[in-house]
């Protein structure tokens, strides 16, 4: 076996020769040389020896962040830069920490959950140990269930804290822990970076076995108490009206059919068809375009719309590995040989906003107390159904569905309408702080069942929209960066559109530049710089000369890249054809997309 004084020679001519980055030296010489990682030196070791650059650098160049979502990133067994036993247990423990000091004295609890992918059952039971281990009462959902289902039995348990092993839509690659507060929303600022703090300073995991927790009475299997209040909120969100709907599902290999089909019968829907090939739970997601299960990709839904072309099934609903977005696909006519189409996250949050303020506002139960909750890149169609229901929209909201849980704490749950993100996520009702499958699929069914009883598809539900609120066009780009160099790169980029964006996009002029990392704003053509209000984030937004036209530009919370959001607009005097406005702003959108590409490009 290599001695470490010579593994660290080789590390140093590794980085002389351009093999590995100063970064990964740094943080490769504290794991081989700190007691508390000295489980890992041996591995560590062997990949010196085999000279394994490349696994290295990825491994170690950084130490894995908190983004958007908690900490997510590739497994691999050694490395602060991978999901492995070490970072996810450090994970753990700077949870187990931060809690402590925020509930001096008090009997604490973790409420823990999993979902399909490799290892997660693994590293749920690790976060157990370590959650025991800490003196915590850990309610562990045994089994594969939803992200929703976590967030709703930390309130139900009335929990702490608690933690999600997933990595969502992520390649198969991937795992990742979210972490939650006692509100079951994800960590806010300053508690997000107080648990950094603490993750950053771990030294020692502190576990219980955990077969011992069990007897002991520190790991408490609650899986079917919960399923069932779980299903008991979700169902109490359902508006009634016609139930004659044919439904093909997908779960995308995840644990959707734990949610989602349970809510749809519970709420009347009797013809539903689970999808097959997409059944089973299967880390690799096998059959699914690229091993990718993302129901933001509109190729996921190409081989079921062919089985519901088949079937005969009018609305396809599918979630994603932890079920916490929801995807759809329809045709666009009631003819049996009609064209099927995908519908976006922005366009299924307007149908929602305009189906629960129609139907409170028929029942009687709507006031101006009433409010929705949107993020800064998610469509204004939203907000223009709102205002003309006379409820406010809180719209200045960074990415990440945490910031809508927050506002719903803020505020009064009970008048909460609709949480809604342009990336397929939404929420209806105040029994979970994160976004839930499961309710906006269940809601979306009962949307497409009454255009069906009128005789309307949801394609056409959509266009009505667009005649009384004016048309709207939304897409998202992304650019990879990865690696330390991308890293440098996104930085450079973000700098580019703060002090020299592109002077028009599809022939309109940049009118204003909203810089929400150092609060202010623009104007392009004078040059004069005043004062933004709005939240503090990496995030940057040009106005162009015509209304509701604009750009946001992002890094990445969760993944190595830099994401672009387009939004083109017509107002109601505009949009004589729905048809003709539509094609017109997909081809502005496709101009913007190409202007865009050659500003990076130059």
């Amino acid at each position: 076996m290599m001695e470490t004084t010579e593994a660290l020679q080789q590390l140093q001519a590794a980085v002389v020769n351009g093999k590995l980055s100063e970064s990964a030296v740094t943080n490769i010489r504290s794991w081989l040389t700190q007691p508390k990682y000295s489980e890992y030196r041996a591995s560590i070791l062997e990949h010196v020896a085999a000279q394994k650059w490349r696994e290295l650098d990825e491994a170690f160049w950084q130490i894995i962040p908190f983004g958007t979502g908690g900490r997510r990133g590739r497994m691999y067994p050694i490395g602060c830069n991978a999901i492995n036993d070490r970072t996810i247990g450090e994970s753990a423990q700077g949870l187990a920490d931060y809690v402590k000091d925020l509930f001096p004295g008090q009997a604490l609890s973790c409420a823990v959950a999993y979902d399909t992918r490799r290892r997660s059952r693994d590293f749920a039971r690790l976060c157990a140990e370590i959650m025991a281990g800490n003196g915590y009462t850990v309610w562990f959902l045994d089994g594969f269930r939803s992200t929703p289902e976590l967030s709703f039995a930390i309130r139900y348990k009335r929990c702490h804290c608690g933690i999600m092993v997933t990595a969502s839509h992520n390649p198969p690659s991937d795992n990742a822990v979210k972490v939650y507060g006692p509100s079951g929303g994800q960590l806010l600022p300053p508690h997000d970076q107080g648990v950094i703090d603490r993750v950053m300073s771990v030294e020692e995991l502190h576990r219980m076995p955990f077969d011992e927790a069990v007897r002991s009475g520190r790991v408490v299997f609650c899986q079917e108490e919960v399923d069932k209040a779980f299903l008991q909120a979700v169902v109490a969100q359902s508006r009634p009206g016609p139930r004659d709907l044919k439904i093909l599902y997908s779960p995308l290999h995840g644990v959707g059919a734990s949610a989602v089909l349970p809510a749809l019968e519970a709420a009347g829907f009797r013809d539903v068809e689970l999808f097959a090939p997409h059944a089973s739970p299967d880390p690799d997601f096998p059959n699914v375009p690229g091993n990718v299960a993302n129901p933001e990709n509109p190729r996921v839904f190409d081989a079921m719309i062919d089985h519901a072309r088949q079937t005969g099934a009018e609305l396809i609903l599918a979630t994603d590995p932890d079920a916490d977005r929801l995807g759809c696909a329809a045709p666009v006519s009631s003819h049996a040989d009609a064209e099927w189409r995908t519908l976006s996250g922005n366009q299924i949050g307007a149908l929602l906003c305009a189906y629960l303020l129609e139907t409170a506002q028929t029942a009687g139960t709507l006031t101006p107390q009433h409010y929705v909750v949107k993020t800064l890149v998610t469509t204004e169609l939203i907000r223009r159904i709102a205002d003309a229901y006379g409820v406010e929209t809180v719209g200045d909201l960074l990415v990440g569905f945490k910031y809508i849980g927050g506002v719903i704490e803020q505020r009064d749950p009970a008048r909460f309408v609709l949480g809604a993100e342009e990336s397929y996520g939404f929420l209806v009702g105040a029994h979970a702080r994160d976004k839930d499958g499961a309710v906006a699929a269940m809601l979306l069914a009962e949307i497409a069942a009454r255009a069906k009883a009128e005789g309307l598809s949801l394609h056409a539900k959509l266009d009505e929209l667009f005649r009384r609120y004016g048309c709207h066009a939304e897409k998202t780009i992304s650019q990879r960066m990865p690696g330390a160099q991308g890293m440098e790169s996104m930085k450079a980029m973000m700098q580019r559109f703060r002090h020299s964006p592109p002077a028009s996009l599809a022939g309109m002029k940049v009118a204003r530049v909203r810089d929400y990392q150092n609060h202010t704003v623009t104007d392009v053509i004078s040059q004069h710089r005043g004062p933004l209000d709005g939240p503090t984030g990496d995030l940057v937004m040009l106005d162009l000369a015509a209304e509701g036209n604009y750009v946001a530009v992002r890094p990445s919370g969760t993944e190595p890249q830099i994401k672009f959001y387009l939004f083109a607009y017509d107002p109601p005097e505009a949009v004589a054809n729905v048809a003709a406005s539509r094609a017109q702003l997909d081809d502005r959108l496709a101009k913007m997309e190409a202007d865009l590409l050659q500003f990076l490009a130059s």
